[in-house]
C-alpha cells in the first residue's frame, strides 16, 4: 500500500494505522485567510501570559485544559509568517505559495515520529487502498527515512518484491538508478506502476559487501492475507501475512476447513506471523478473540480520554483450548505484536521465533475536507499484563536462529523500532538487541515440534493471570 510518506506499503502500518471505529474525529480544515485574520485580531493571554491566538474551528466549549493546548502563542506565528515571506522574496527560484505551505504543513508532522504524516489525496487514497489488499505496485511495507531512501519492513508473500528477493530489514537508496530523495514522497512514489512495468532497484543489505541491484516487474497486488495447510494429522498451520479488513473472516474460515480435515477438530494449531508488517488493529483484536474465551486482549493509552480503549475477548474459543504455537521474526511489527502479546499474556499461546519489531503505537487516519488526510500517532497500545512493546517488542519463549547462521551468516536485523530516527521511546528500551529475520521451513517444524510438547498445551481455563 502507499505509505504516509508516498511510498508502497502492503497495509496501513496501524494498527494500527487505519482508524479505530472509536477514532477521534478529523479536525477542522483551516483556510490562508483564516489564518491571517487570526493573527491580526486581539490575542489571546495563554496561562503563561504570553499572547496567544486560538485556532480556527476551536470550541469555546472545551475543557479549559484541552482548550489552551489549542491556541498558539502569537510570537510563533509572526515567527513562522516571516520565515513563509523571505522565502517567497529572497529565494533564488520562484516558489509557489500552495508549495511552500504543503512544505510547511509535512514539517509539522516529519519530527514527531517515524509514523506520523500528511498524506495528500492521491496517498491517503493508495494508503486506503492497502486495508483491502489491492493496487499496483511490487508489494512490500516499507518505511520512509529522512533522506528519501526507505527501510523494507517486510515483502508481502507471494509478492513480485517477496520473488525477487527483497527481505526484511533492506534500505532501497535508488530506482532505476535515481536516487530517492524526500520529494518522492509525494503522490504515489517510485514503487508504484503500471502492472508489467518494471524496475531495478538499488538495495543496501546488513552484510552485503556492496549494494545489491533487484529488478523487481509490477503487478496488481492481490494480497491474501491468511493462509492454511496440515503439517501431519490433526496439526494444522496458518500463515497470517497481514491484517487486513477481511483478515479475520479468512482465519476463521481456514481454521473450519483445518478442522474438517482433521477429521473434526484439530489436536494443535501453529500461527505463522514471520514478517507480518501488521495492518488493522481491529482484525489483529478479532483473531486473538477467536482463540480466547475472556480476558483483555489490548489497551491503548493516550492523551485525549477518546484515544484510551481496552478490547475485551468474549466467549467461543475456535480451537476449543487445544494448544497454539505462534511463530514471529524481527519482520513482525504491529497488529501482529498485538496478537502474540495477547496470546501469550494470556498463556493461551507459546511464542517461538525471534524477538520482533517493536512497533507499539496507533495511528489514527483523520481526513481532511480538500481529500487530503493527517495520519497520526494517538496513542500507544498494551498487552493484556499492562506491558509495552513500543521499541522493544516481544520477547519469544523458545528462541530460533536462522537456519543460515551455522554457515557464517547472520540473519540479525539492524533495522527495528528503536533504530528508527524520532521513534517514540519506549518504557523498556535499550534492554536488549535486535532480533534476527527468520525465512525458510525451519522455524515452522521447530514450531510444530514445540506444539508436540505437553509444556505446550494452554487451555481457556488456565490462560487467564
Amino acid at each position: 500500500m502507499q505509505s504516509p510518506v508516498g511510498q508502497e506499503e502492503a497495509v496501513p502500518a496501524t494498527t494500527d494505522d487505519a482508524p479505530p471505529a472509536d477514532a477521534p474525529p478529523a479536525g477542522e480544515g483551516v483556510d490562508d485567510a483564516g489564518v491571517e485574520n487570526d493573527a491580526q485580531d486581539e490575542p489571546a493571554q495563554d496561562a503563561s501570559g504570553a499572547d496567544a491566538v486560538a485556532m480556527p474551528g476551536e470550541d469555546s466549549a472545551l475543557p479549559p485544559a484541552l482548550a489552551a493546548s489549542t491556541r498558539v502563542p502569537l510570537e510563533e506565528i509572526r515567527r513562522y509568517v516571516a520565515v513563509f515571506n523571505a522565502i517567497r522574496v529572497g529565494y533564488v527560484d520562484t516558489v509557489e505559495d500552495r508549495k511552500l505551505m504543503d512544505s510547511a504543513i509535512r514539517g509539522l508532522l516529519l519530527d514527531l515520529d517515524p509514523h506520523s504524516a500528511y498524506l495528500d489525496a492521491d496517498a491517503a487514497t493508495a494508503f486506503e487502498e492497502g486495508a483491502t489488499g489491492a493496487y499496483d505496485g511490487i508489494g512490500v511495507e516499507v518505511m520512509q527515512l529522512p533522506d528519501g531512501k526507505v527501510r523494507v519492513i517486510a515483502p508481502i508473500d507471494d509478492t513480485p518484491a517477496q520473488k525477487a528477493g527483497i527481505r526484511a530489514g533492506d534500505t532501497i537508496t535508488a530506482v532505476d538508478g535515481r536516487e530517492l530523495t524526500p520529494a518522492d514522497n509525494e503522490g504515489d512514489g517510485p514503487l508504484r506502476g503500471p502492472p508489467g512495468s518494471s524496475s531495478v532497484l538499488t538495495v543496501l543489505r546488513e552484510g552485503a559487501a556492496e549494494p545489491l541491484q533487484i529488478t523487481v516487474q509490477r503487478e496488481t497486488i492481490r494480497v491474501t492475507s491468511v493462509r492454511g495447510r496440515m503439517l501431519e494429522p490433526g496439526h494444522g498451520y496458518i500463515r497470517i501475512a497481514t491484517f487486513q479488513a477481511d483478515t479475520a473472516d479468512d482465519f476463521e474460515r481456514v481454521l473450519q476447513r483445518l478442522h474438517g480435515e482433521a477429521g473434526g477438530r484439530l489436536s494443535g494449531l501453529v500461527i505463522d506471523l514471520r514478517s507480518n508488517p501488521g495492518g488493522l488493529l481491529t482484525a489483529a483484536v478479532r483473531v486473538a478473540d477467536d482463540l480466547l474465551d475472556s480476558g483483555v486482549i489490548v489497551s491503548t493509552r493516550g492523551r485525549l480520554q477518546v484515544s484510551d480503549t481496552e478490547f475485551n475477548a468474549t466467549a467461543g474459543d475456535l480451537m476449543h483450548g487445544a494448544p497454539i504455537v505462534v511463530i514471529v521474526d524481527a519482520g513482525s511489527a504491529s497488529a501482529s505484536e498485538v496478537l502474540a502479546g495477547a496470546l501469550g499474556d494470556h498463556g493461551r499461546a507459546r511464542i517461538v521465533g525471534s524477538r520482533s519489531f517493536g512497533k507499539g503505537s496507533v495511528q489514527t487516519l483523520m481526513p481532511l475536507g480538500n481529500g487530503d488526510a493527517v495520519k497520526l500517532t494517538t496513542a500507544r497500545y498494551y498487552t493484556p499484563n499492562g506491558r509495552s512493546i513500543q521499541a522493544r517488542g516481544i520477547d519469544p519463549d523458545v528462541v530460533l536462529v536462522p537456519e543460515d547462521a551455522e554457515g557464517g551468516a547472520s540473519g540479525r536485523s539492524a533495522y527495528t523500532e528503536a533504530t528508527l530516527p524520532g521513534h517514540l521511546r519506549g518504557d523498556a528500551e535499550g534492554e536488549v538487541g535486535p532480533g534476527d529475520v527468520l525465512p525458510g521451513e525451519g522455524p515452522v517444524q521447530a514450531a510444530l515440534a514445540e506444539l508436540k510438547k505437553p509444556a505446550s498445551t494452554a487451555s481457556a481455563t488456565t490462560a487467564q493471570d
